[in-house]
């Protein structure tokens, strides 16, 4: 049985979870391998809306392990406030896993992620404030605190020392913030220290054995391919590996067991923070997108900015990741409009791009370039089947597949879980 990987081919907020959510009954494991509380997923199960940031969907589905792979960023106050509001409405997380080697977010990296985005000013990424850059720096400067370390007060203390050495200067003479004590930052992450112990172990070994067992492990990206660390738009990324290559790394499975790669793209496109984007709209078509596809995040509120379907960055999505298997979103959002644009390529001082410029400067300056396809007013929600959705809306599926590089296997027509149009089994 296969391990699958489930990636965001855009700047995230495409609809992952609910593509997670599809599979989860199908599915034995379902793995959260990079990011933090910085992202979140949003699945509808009948009337009831579950919003998770650090959770992985699976938790969501009886039976299913979910995994918090090595990969993560942890902080243990949301970890265990998710946990509580999960249990407060009847779901079972009795079977959550943590990984040992997962990396915790300490108190002096939510400070300093916070004073430095206001430090940078007009340079400001568009973090969320909520510790994971600091702390996937830490982690490569090899000062990071993992969960393991929480069950050795000792060497949770001489590792806290170590970093706050160092980050208590950063804090004091460059933003003249005050940083916690070494006593206050250990109590803290010893709070929970007890209560997370039965979660925790070795999560690699644990999906390597259930793949050994012929059981289905599902991988699910937090952020996006446009997103990644090395392969998203440069520096207004998030700090972790969102793609493929990610999943291998953050969970523990090598790369000769992922079977099939699911890249989730949303019918037009959505971003969050700074950076180049563009087919963003400035106008009333974007707010019309934002509205009617009730742009705004799940983890910070903030509304998202909103664009037209770029297939440019489709095609780089499936190369980069190897997708085999699209699932377009939010296609309903589309319902009612005249025609729709798509970008099929970018102008660049008058040269044309089919693919992503190689330099940042060039993305930041492409002007898309639009093919428009004829829209459909029809109510497509109740859609099952391709045969069930107006002319207008296959053609224009059939178009962007031929556009984006791998084919659509599946298409949201709503928000709810069984709101889909499913063209290809996807396990």
């Amino acid at each position: 049985m296969p391990a699958i990987a489930i990636i965001g081919a855009q700047w995230g907020d495409e609809g992952k979870g609910k593509a997670t959510d599809l599979l989860g009954s199908r599915v034995d494991y379902v793995v959260k391998f990079n990011g933090g509380n910085n992202a979140g997923h949003t699945v509808v199960i009948g009337d009831e809306k579950y919003a998770l940031h650090l959770l992985p969907s699976g938790i969501l589905t009886p039976g299913c392990t979910p995994v918090i792979g090595n990969g993560v960023v942890v902080d243990i106050d949301v970890l265990f406030e998710e946990i509580d509001g999960l249990e407060a409405r009847g779901v079972d997380t009795s079977l959550l896993r943590v990984s040992a080697s997962a990396h915790v977010i300490p108190d002096y990296n939510r400070s300093l992620d916070k004073v430095t985005e206001r430090f940078l000013g007009s340079r400001r990424i568009g973090t969320t404030g909520r510790g994971i850059g600091p702390t996937y720096a830490d982690k490569m400067n090899r000062i990071g605190i993992r969960v393991q370390d929480l069950f050795d007060e000792k060497i949770l203390a001489q590792k806290v020392e170590g970093a706050l050495d160092l980050k208590s200067q950063v804090l004091a003479k460059i933003y003249n913030r005050r940083a916690p004590s070494v006593e206050q930052t250990v109590e803290e992450l010893l709070t929970h220290a007890e209560r997370l112990r039965p979660y925790v172990c070795d999560t690699g070994l644990l999906l390597n054995q259930a793949l050994d067992r012929s059981e289905t492990v599902l991988l699910e990206a937090g952020q996006a391919t446009l997103l990644d660390v090395d392969h998203g738009t440069y520096p207004f990324v998030t700090s972790s590996s969102a793609t493929a290559g990610g999943a291998c790394t953050g969970s523990g499975i090598p790369p000769t067991r992922l079977d099939q790669v699911i890249g989730i793209v949303k019918a037009y496109t959505t971003r969050v923070g700074e950076g180049p984007f563009p087919t963003e709209l400035h106008d009333d078509a974007g707010e019309h997108l934002r509205t009617t596809g009730a742009e705004f995040g799940t983890t910070t509120g903030r509304p998202r900015r909103c664009g037209w379907y770029d297939a440019v960055i489709a095609r780089y999505a499936a190369r980069v990741n190897g997708v085999t298997d699209f699932v377009l979103t939010k296609l309903d959002v589309l319902t009612g409009l005249e025609r729709v644009p798509v970008c099929v390529a970018y102008d660049v001082d008058g040269v044309r791009h089919d693919e992503m410029p190689v330099n940042q400067s060039d993305f930041h300056h492409a002007v898309p370039v639009y093919e428009y396809l004829p829209g459909w007013q029809e109510d497509i929600s109740g859609a099952r089947s391709l045969a069930d959705l107006p002319a207008n809306a296959r053609t224009y599926v059939t178009a962007v597949e031929e556009m984006s590089g791998a084919r659509i296997s599946a298409i949201g027509v709503g928000p709810k879980r069984d709101e889909t149009v499913v063209v290809h089994e996807l396990v």
